[in-house]
């Protein structure tokens, strides 16, 4: 039996924020606290696509509140994630910053397919075994996922930018309800459909799954309203639309089952899934309790127990670009041994500080992946390559941490002024060191001996101490180390190489 260890995931979602701390045992998680608090994100969208300031303070003041919660929780066994709210938002990385300082932990912001490959994680592991494929749909606030999958694999993924809370603001303004409205936002939501319906409906599926709070919320009103025995139908989501058309506005006083806090994302949420229903012909949709948290929970769980998809995506993309693993793996080690002699901890064991160092995650997958652009072209390659881990979809990564991929990758050759207007953390410049150092001294891509580096870090940049003696025997490397300290002068960091001053003195007293 494996050790218990308590893990949670936080939802930033566009309509709700959710908190869900569980215990995980023998590979399964077993909920022991859930928060929700309904924050409409989505809904504090300006015109020019900005949170406005009022619902920063409700969504800031509700992640204080999950902070308390998760007080005394080890940095990796939380994991936080940012949806469609948080993808459109011109002002996130500010409000981003405010966040992660009130929940207490890093918040990451993950693409619509991540996301849909996440929801479909946790609707697999909520529903019984089954071996033929699902359909599940996923109606958010802002985005609407759709995942095709067998077992606990996605096969076919899609996010399309439509929501309960978007739909429900851009149709029905004030909540007002009629059936010019009804067809308009149905109209607009089989025209976002059309793209993806073909590819849908040529995989095919045996069942099909709603989860999250729309499909819970319209399950519950068709039951409660006597309008379906149990999940979603057509026949009853056609009969709820018409009686919201008849009371012009979603009314829980005379809808049953209808609370108070769903009464305004209502009507945009069954627009859509209207929409979904009659574009992909289903007649009747199972609901479950797995969601996108969930997902979240059980993606971490693969984390911590070394099934890490990332790793997955990073092979796959090796792969995929035709990466020449040799190489790989000798930048990787060398690039790895130049960080741990300058970040390592002496006060931890070194597995210990290897396990939970996202920093150092981060330039073992840089160092395998730097060289896939060579797929697309040699001249730049570095650029391509950073182009593709800055667009790619890459199942488990978030966007925050494909962008990070993308700016050390880019990093890695050349001059280093490219980096100035994008953004580097202090933090990074010792990974960019290392990766540079590695790919410099391993250009040969031969089974080199490497000589010992002793590398050292301080306010004002990096020391790298070599033996004179090797520098005289590599001149190729000492030409080019002395280019590489003039790339870190050019933009106001010290790169100082003990050795190769040393040869200048004596190349000068032979002359």
């Amino acid at each position: 039996m494996t050790r218990p260890e308590i893990l949670a995931a936080v939802d930033l979602g566009s309509n709700s924020f959710h908190l869900q701390v569980g215990r995980a045992l023998d590979g399964q998680i077993y909920v022991l606290d859930s928060l929700r608090e309904g924050v409409r994100l989505g809904a504090g969208l300006t015109a020019d696509k900005r949170i406005d300031r009022a619902t920063q303070t409700r969504a800031l003041e509700t992640l204080s509140r999950f902070g308390e919660r998760l007080r005394g929780l080890p940095r990796h066994a939380v994991r936080a994630v940012g949806t469609n709210a948080l993808r459109v938002a011109k002002n996130a990385p500010q409000f981003l910053r405010e966040a992660r300082a009130a929940l207490g932990f890093p918040i990451e912001v993950v693409s619509g397919r991540e996301e849909a490959r996440l929801i479909y994680l946790g609707v697999a592991h909520s529903l019984p075994p089954a071996a033929h494929a699902r359909l599940v749909v996923d109606v958010g606030g802002g985005s609407t996922e759709f995942i095709i999958g067998t077992g606990f694999e996605p096969r076919l993924t899609e996010s399309l930018y439509m929501g309960c809370v978007s739909w429900s603001l851009r149709f029905f303004e004030g909540g007002r309800i009629d059936k010019s409205r009804m067809k308009a936002a149905e109209l607009a939501a089989r025209q976002e459909l059309a793209s993806m319906v073909r590819a849908y409906r040529a995989q095919g599926w045996h069942e099909a799954v709603g989860s999250s709070g729309t499909a819970r919320a319209i399950e519950t009103i068709l039951v409660d309203s006597g309008l379906a025995d149990s999940g979603i139908t057509r026949d009853g989501l056609d009969r709820l639309r018409s009686l919201l058309i008849k009371h012009e506005r979603a009314d829980p006083e005379r809808i049953a089952g209808l609370r108070e806090n769903r009464a305004l994302v209502l009507p945009g949420g069954v627009a859509i899934l209207g929409a979904v229903l009659e574009e992909l012909a289903i007649e009747q949709m199972t609901v479950s309790e797995g969601a996108l948290r969930h997902g979240v929970l059980y993606d971490l769980l693969g984390r911590v127990q070394h099934a890490d998809m990332r790793e997955a995506t990073v092979v796959q993309f090796m792969r995929r670009y035709h990466v020449d693993p040799p190489q790989a793996e000798r930048v990787r080690r060398l690039a790895l041994a130049v960080y741990d002699a300058v970040a390592r901890d002496p006060g931890r064991e070194p597995e210990s500080a290897r396990e939970d160092d996202a920093d150092r995650l981060l330039l073992d997958w840089s160092a395998r992946l730097a060289e896939i652009g060579l797929s697309i072209a040699h001249a730049q390659y570095h650029r391509h390559s950073a182009y593709v881990l800055s667009n790619a979809d890459m199942p488990g990564f978030s966007r925050m941490e494909q962008q990070r991929l993308a700016r050390l990758v880019l990093a890695h050759r050349g001059k280093l002024g490219k980096l100035e207007d994008l953004g580097v953390e202090s933090g990074e410049w010792l990974l960019v060191l290392a990766l540079r150092l590695a790919t410099l001294f391993l250009r040969s891509r031969t089974d080199i001996k490497v000589p010992l580096l002793r590398v050292s870090q301080d306010e004002a940049g990096f020391a790298l101490a070599l033996p004179q003696a090797w520098l005289e025997e590599n001149p190729l490397t000492a030409d080019a180390l002395e280019s590489e300290s003039g790339y870190w002068k050019a933009v106001g960091m010290r790169l100082a190489v003990e050795g190769l001053t040393e040869k200048k003195i004596a190349a000068l007293g032979r002359a």
